[in-house]
């Protein structure tokens, strides 16, 4: 397994990333979508999500691709910023086809960053605009850090933000992960060393090591924001899956989030998983290649994690970033 060339999500071929933020809300949205429509489902995990149209992704429903997934701040606010991408969207011609008419088909999830000290006394919501922005921002290159859905995050005692990280594997396949890290758990020890660092491939977040101080048998604190805390993930792949496939593949990279955060998938996080195909190479082994997908799949999903964090800065007045502490 080794890092894709720009070591993101968009080394997947066809995969496009948008984001947009607004530094004074410190808040805003994060696109994933690619030029044709995708094979995509989702596992949710946290105890309190916040989705729009994720039914669909069910592959029991009717639907069976979808053009683009969002992932905003806002919390229920941010729902708002997949109309400004269905917008988007329709423009462009994208949409599920009924009768003469499209319906653009865009899963959506949101964290919560509406007491990080932003500017949140709108008259009208700023997200559908946001969401319009960062859908007519997609490209291959995207920030990483206090940027997008990510921009008004915190991951535990530090400054949050979007992460992420590739991988081809021994195949061929190529596999990615996008994640909008906003935890109620740690992602670090005392000393700044990532619980994701024996997944990390070069020095992509510091070549620190292993952890050192921490304390196996400690129990997690009281929450310190209840209610508060979701990380949000997309991976994606070239390799063929259907909507099963795609949530199987979403279930695995669930593994990546609980080798990086500390503790993960309780009941104040909103924790989910999309997983997506964009179906440019078939599996030579099925159980074999599948296999090595999951893994590297989750391993990315650690990866970007441990990025997020390692590469956001601090606003002003905000929590302090890793950087500010352990440089």
């Amino acid at each position: 397994m080794r890092q894709g060339a720009r070591n993101l999500i968009t080394d997947v071929p066809g995969v496009l990333v948008g984001q947009a933020e607004d530094l004074d809300l410190r808040s805003g949205v994060s696109v994933v979508t690619s030029d044709a429509p995708f094979v995509a489902s989702v596992d949710v995990m946290g105890g309190g999500p916040g989705t729009r149209e994720v039914a669909l992704l069910d592959p029991r429903r009717t639907v069976q691709a979808v053009d683009a997934i969002v992932l905003s701040g806002g919390s229920a606010f941010g729902l708002d910023a997949a109309g400004g991408v269905m917008a988007g969207l329709r423009a462009a011609g994208r949409g599920f086809p009924v009768g003469d008419v499209r319906v653009p088909i865009v899963p959506s999830a949101i964290v919560f960053d509406l007491l990080n000290g932003g500017v949140k006394d709108w008259a009208q919501s700023p997200y559908p605009a946001l969401g319009l922005a960062a859908w007519e921002a997609r490209g291959a290159a995207f920030s990483l850090g206090a940027y997008g859905a990510g921009c008004g995050a915190t991951a535990g005692a530090y400054q949050g933000g979007v992460g992420s990280a590739s991988a081809v594997l021994e195949d061929g396949v190529t596999v990615g992960a996008l994640a909008i890290v906003n935890p109620l758990g740690a992602v670090c020890d005392e000393a700044g060393h990532f619980f994701a660092a024996p997944f990390e491939l070069g020095a992509e977040f510091g070549g620190l090591g292993p952890v050192r101080a921490f304390d196996a048998g400690a129990e997690p604190k009281g929450p310190a924001r209840p209610m508060q805390n979701t990380t949000l993930v997309v991976v994606a792949t070239d390799m063929t899956l259907d909507k099963t496939g795609c949530r199987r593949l979403a279930e695995v990279a669930q593994d990546g989030l609980a080798r990086a955060i500390w503790p993960c998938h309780t009941a104040l996080d909103g924790d989910i998983v999309f997983a997506l195909s964009t179906a440019r190479r078939e599996a030579q082994d099925p159980v074999a290649d599948s296999l090595r997908l999951g893994h590297g799949a989750a391993a990315c999903v650690a990866r970007a994690v441990a990025r997020a964090v390692y590469l956001a800065s601090a606003h002003e007045g905000g929590a302090p970033s890793w950087r500010d502490r352990h440089g």
